[in-house]
């Protein structure tokens, strides 16, 4: 009888066990009574409804990305704005095509040369806050259309009724002595008010070296293309421009037979 017994005892145990294990969720039939029904189980007593959010990076603002120093060989959207920038402001530099070359550094060297600052063709923090402020040379003559050239800044501006229209680098006379056959000479550019009187459209093979179009105005000193135009006075007396300024000058007729060129 007590076998019996145990074995009926053993068997109700095993029973409970297996129902235990399979039951991890409420049945279909709800939750016990008195346990309050719902979808999900109830949260702990004390702990928020929902999850703490995730920590974020400081609610400082960033700092921009610094902008890269434009230089020549570079190309971009920044170099295309810088372009537009410098026409908007009067200095040729020709067609804006977001590159950088011999072109928009001439440019660049202008209006460093109208703000002051060092004049390397390269543009950083000095020449984008020039850029910014529209730093523009200003003319010394009040009427009528002439070319005036600004020993001082190397700078060769063509103006109307006191407007600068266009700006262009420009290198003069280096104030040099040179020899020519034995004879020795000051490359100067002289100050004065002087009218162009003659022009030849196309290379002119000069005693001292090859002038691109040149326009004559004082003697033998004319503002013509070369090859070389750097930011600082370098030539035996005439007025540089960039081969592609000149081109621009003769096809737009912006320095005719006549036109008034003053020096200073």
């Amino acid at each position: 009888m007590r076998r019996a017994l145990a074995i009926t005892i053993a068997a109700a145990v095993a029973l409970t066990l297996a129902a235990g294990c399979e039951s991890g969720t409420p049945t279909a039939d709800g939750p016990p009574p008195g346990v309050p029904s719902s979808s999900s189980p109830a949260a702990p007593t004390g702990s928020p409804s929902q999850p703490a959010p995730a920590p974020t990076a400081s609610s400082a603002p960033a700092t921009p990305e610094p902008k890269r120093k434009l230089k020549s060989g570079l190309e971009g959207p920044d170099v295309l704005a810088l372009q537009q920038r410098l026409t908007e402001l009067g200095y040729w530099n020709g067609e804006a095509d977001g590159k950088f070359g011999s072109t928009t550094q001439q440019a660049v060297y202008a209006v460093q040369k109208a703000a002051g600052i060092r004049r390397d063709g390269t543009v950083g923090p000095n020449t984008r806050k020039a850029l910014d402020q529209g730093v523009r040379p200003k003319a010394r003559s009040t009427t009528g259309t002439m070319v005036e050239i600004d020993l001082k800044r190397q700078l060769l501006l063509l103006v109307t009724d006191g407007q600068v229209t266009r700006t262009f680098n420009t290198s003069t006379g280096s104030n040099e002595y040179y020899q020519q056959e034995g004879e020795t000479y000051l490359a100067d550019t002289p100050r004065g008010k002087f009218k162009v009187g003659r022009q030849i459209d196309g290379w002119r093979d000069a005693p001292l070296g090859l002038l691109w179009r040149p326009k004559y105005f004082n003697g033998g000193i004319a503002v013509h293309g070369a090859p070389s135009v750097p930011p600082y006075p370098a030539s035996h007396g005439c007025a540089r421009v960039s081969v592609s300024a000149m081109n621009w000058l003769w096809k737009n007729d912006a320095i005719p037979l006549k036109m008034r060129v003053w020096v200073y």
